[in-house]
């Protein structure tokens, strides 16, 4: 029987063909501290007509722990990125991690439009807008859109806190159109994490985001 690492590496060998999906991880201490959330939605994306397989699923696990350990030394902060062809095949890498230089509500606004066009391709889109209202959340997505990895993690953070969350596909459309009202926005990406919206008072989006930052900084606790 074939050494199982020596399988998983031999998919390494393929020259990847322009990418049908790009995963951007954000990590802490050389750790990735979502792993199984984006794990189970990489299982929910679709990449040439149909699911991710879920032995692409199972390389992706296995391979996270060996470009962890071999490739973050340089960036122990930084990004994980995981790139899928239109044939199945994969690459992973890790870079430098860039916080966003824009935080207007219609700039996190904007970046979850473009997810969402991205959605329709791969069935999860990695970036979706959140709006604070009194004391619930609207949620930018439809009520049978699968989520993304921190999508999942702030829909947890919200129950804990007692928050209502509302899904409302088109949400982006509608704050740039000045259409929807509300006290607070912010974004919530698996590359960027939980991001308060600039401009304005956002204690309710700051706490989200305090709650996202102690588990980043838990990661060097455990290491």
């Amino acid at each position: 029987m074939r050494d199982e690492k020596a399988l998983w590496k031999e998919m390494d060998r393929f020259t990847l063909g322009s990418p049908a999906l790009v995963c951007r991880w954000r990590l802490a201490s050389r750790a990735l501290p979502l792993e199984n959330r984006h794990l189970r939605a990489l299982g929910q994306r679709v990449v040439n007509g149909g699911l991710v397989p879920t032995e692409l699923v199972a390389w992706a696990k296995q391979h996270i722990e060996w470009t962890l350990s071999e490739g973050a030394a340089e960036h122990p902060d930084g990004v994980l990125m995981l790139i899928l062809d239109g044939e199945g095949r994969a690459a992973m890498t890790v870079g430098p991690y860039e916080p966003l230089a824009l935080r207007t509500p219609s700039a996190l606004a904007d970046r979850a439009r473009a997810a969402s066009v991205e959605a329709e391709d791969t069935g999860v889109a990695p970036e979706s807008l959140w709006l604070v209202r009194e004391e619930g959340l609207i949620w930018g997505i439809g009520a049978d859109e699968r989520p993304s990895g921190a999508a999942t993690l702030m829909a947890d953070l919200a129950r804990t806190v007692g928050f209502a969350v509302e899904r409302r596909a088109g949400l982006a459309e509608a704050l740039l159109a000045g259409e929807v009202s509300y006290d607070e926005a912010l974004l919530v990406s698996d590359e960027h994490g939980i991001v308060p919206a600039s401009g304005r008072a956002q204690p309710r989006a700051e706490r989200f985001a305090e709650g996202y930052a102690k588990l980043l900084s838990s990661m060097g606790r455990r290491r």
